[in-house]
């Protein structure tokens, strides 16, 4: 259970990271902001609070019960920067590098990139490897769990639900995805390119335990990851959550999907995010 001060502190380092993603994709005059923004509060809680040994940020390859996290939405790595910078993994400074030539922290996740544990970036793939982690884990009789972020539109993909009936099958307790459901993708409203709904019904149906949540909701966040933490089945999050938030002129606007903003908007986005 989280308390009071607690929460305020976690609702100041998500919007920390909200501001660090506006920086750095208006500095690199690209990246992916909507994605970001919707994803800020749920990466904020899983790794300063409910990741083992990440929130100290000392862990290292070797250690081998660590947690493990796979961003399969690889392209919101703005918002995995910055976290990972908060927990001191990189430093802050280097943010500003963020797509530059030579960079550690390319447009998609890398390896040059300390903390990150597996290239990610095309998309419906996440789970698959996610899956692959925890199988090992379950072999070596390891404790640490895995964590992988999705997106709503990379569900549109066929060996995302390949991986949905395999995690069962294989008994992946120690596997828990969260799910960004913004319902937007690059070319617009998921219900209207290929709809997912009922989204919870159809992953139920794989024999896994879904839980539903407000994904801007520090308290509901916290509680499902340590919920599933104890799941006899690999559980599926789904939090419902909005594409741009924090951002009046970005919210639940597909358009800001993949797009920087020019000066004027960039400080529009800080100063309402700074309220």
């Amino acid at each position: 259970m989280l308390s009071d001060n607690e929460i305020k502190e976690l609702e100041k380092l998500a919007n920390e990271n909200r501001k660090n993603v506006i920086k750095m994709v208006y500095n690199a005059k690209s990246g992916h902001i909507g994605g970001s923004l919707s994803a800020a509060d749920i990466m904020t809680v899983l790794f300063h609070k409910c990741m083992k040994n990440v929130p100290e940020g000392r862990i290292s390859k070797d250690y081998k019960t660590r947690d493990r996290f796979v961003l399969s939405k690889g392209h919101v790595s703005p918002v995995y920067y910055s976290v990972l910078a908060q927990l001191g993994f990189i430093p802050e400074e280097e943010l500003m590098t963020f797509r530059k030539l030579g960079t550690r922290l390319q447009g998609h996740p890398s390896l040059f990139c300390p903390g990150v544990e597996v290239c990610t970036g095309s998309l419906g793939q996440g789970l698959s490897i996610a899956c692959g982690m925890a199988i090992s884990l379950k072999l070596d009789k390891n404790p640490a769990h895995v964590f992988a972020l999705m997106g709503d539109g990379e569900l549109q993909e066929g060996n995302v639900w390949e991986a949905f009936m395999q995690a069962p099958q294989r008994g992946l307790d120690n596997l828990i995805i969260i799910i960004d459901r913004n319902r937007l993708q690059i070319d617009g409203c998921t219900e209207n390119i290929k709809a997912l709904d009922p989204l919870d019904e159809k992953i139920k149906a794989f024999n896994w335990d879904v839980i539903e949540i407000n994904g801007h909701n520090i308290v509901e966040i916290f509680d499902a990851i340590e919920k599933a933490k104890s799941n006899k089945k690999p559980t599926a999050i789904i939090a419902d959550t909005i594409k741009g938030k924090g951002v009046s002129f970005m919210e639940n606007n597909a358009g800001w999907h993949g797009k920087a903003p020019n000066k004027e908007e960039y400080e529009k986005a800080i100063a309402e995010i700074a309220r």
